[in-house]
């Protein structure tokens, strides 16, 4: 009997081990939630022109930061045509409300441009400049687009048929001397004989004082001009004179007379500091390599219906400097001494 009792016991309590066992097993297990990644901080960048974003050499930064709102998804905000005495006031504006950037031209703001990044060292002063870097946060770039500029000179030397080739610019500092220099030793090599005329027009823009310069040089004898300031396509289209833009692919300005020019192309140099910013190594550094041709940073602007109406053995001699400089083995001559005509 108590065998019995014992085997019932044994038999009731396997019964519920199992039970229990099938019970648990069949219990649906709680899931751990899934981890979620932090939202990616949104990059806030300001920029602060002194003049109108109409002008090329501002605009080739507006052109570069647009471009990084819509492919970086930076926030991008700007005031322009910014006068010397209110460039300090809206630099600390925007410095006040937290923006990780801020781009824009130093030049004649210069001492305030330093004066305030001094006194926000966490945020990245990225500021067109003629001076050096500053260390821990502003960097300087400026537009070394001397490179295409020659090349510029090579097709007007080549193509003029007066031997008189113009240039109009806006003032003989030295990031506009280097340019204007490149473009006339392209000139003079191949067309010893080539006399250039300069004018500056003493701004960094005045379109009426630049047509007025541009049609006085036509007025001595220039048969292809280089437009370093805005105003000199429209005096070339009125007298029907090949041109070369500047700082900005200008062709649609006029199409029959604008054979292509220097673009200086601010990408390369916004998509690093926006990528510097955002992994924590941006510093105070001489951005010039981004702005030249090795890094894309300058360029020739496209030839449209030139590529068909130079001559073969121009566009091939272009083409040729072009690698050359490319690769390392031509280097552009870098003259800031103030251009004379001759």
């Amino acid at each position: 009997m108590k065998k019995k009792v014992l085997a019932i016991l044994l038999a009731v309590l396997l019964v519920s081990v199992l039970f229990a066992g099938c019970s648990s097993a069949q219990k649906p297990q709680q899931q751990k939630p899934a981890e979620q990644k932090p939202a990616e901080k949104v990059i806030k960048v300001a920029a602060v022109y002194a003049t109108p974003i109409e002008e090329p050499w501002d605009g080739a930064i507006h052109k570069a930061l647009l471009k990084a709102k819509k492919e970086l998804g930076i926030q991008y905000d700007w005031t322009e045509n910014v006068g010397y005495a209110d460039f300090e006031k809206v630099l600390r504006e925007y410095a006040d409300k937290g923006y990780d950037i801020i781009f824009g031209d130093a030049f004649g703001s210069e001492d305030a441009v330093r004066r305030v990044a001094k006194d926000y060292p966490k945020i990245a002063f990225v500021f067109g400049s003629g001076e050096g870097p500053m260390d821990p946060n502003l960097s300087v770039f400026d537009d070394w687009i001397q490179e295409p500029a020659y090349l510029c000179g090579l097709i007007a030397g080549k193509i003029t048929k007066t031997n008189v080739v113009g240039v109009v610019a806006g003032v003989p500092v030295p990031e506009v001397n280097r340019i204007v220099n490149a473009f006339i030793y392209g000139v003079k090599e191949v067309n010893p004989k080539a006399k250039v005329l300069v004018s500056f027009i003493g701004s960094w823009f005045n379109p009426t004082k630049a047509k007025e310069m541009a049609l006085a040089e036509i007025q001595k004898g220039a048969d292809v001009m280089y437009a370093e300031r805005y105003g000199v396509i429209d005096a070339c289209k009125e007298k029907h004179v090949y041109v070369f833009g500047n700082l900005l692919d200008q062709h649609s300005l006029a199409p029959n007379y604008v054979i292509t020019g220097p673009v200086w192309d601010m990408w390369p140099t916004v998509k690093y500091v926006i990528e510097s910013v955002k992994n924590g190594t941006y510093h105070a550094q001489d951005l010039r390599e981004w702005s030249m041709m090795a890094k894309g940073g300058a360029k020739l602007a496209p030839f449209y219906e030139f590529k068909d109406k130079l001559p073969k053995d121009v566009l091939e001699l272009v083409q040729k400097k072009e690698e050359e400089i490319k690769e390392g083995k031509f280097r552009v001559p870098i003259n800031e001494a103030p251009p004379k005509s001759g």
